[in-house]
């Protein structure tokens, strides 16, 4: 999938993960290619992707069409 992960006013990573690991509200959830469309609040915590890992404090994800976007604040 296409995953995007952006501050305010950056591009903090973008490329392509076969899985990624979101902090989310409820726990943290595990989002792999093909993943049912979905929006969702993160809290703090690490993105964790097979290429990437990032600590945010909070923000939200939202995948469709096999593209993941995150909109967070570091």
């Amino acid at each position: 999938m296409q995953v995007s992960i952006l501050e305010p006013k950056k591009v903090v990573w973008e490329g392509r993960a076969k899985e990624v690991r979101l902090p989310a509200e409820d726990g943290d959830i595990c989002v792999l290619d093909f993943h049912q469309p979905f929006l969702i609040r993160l809290r703090q915590g690490v993105v964790r992707s097979d290429k990437e890992r990032t600590a945010i404090k909070d923000g939200i994800a939202f995948l469709r069409s096999n593209k993941l976007i995150l909109f967070v604040e570091i």
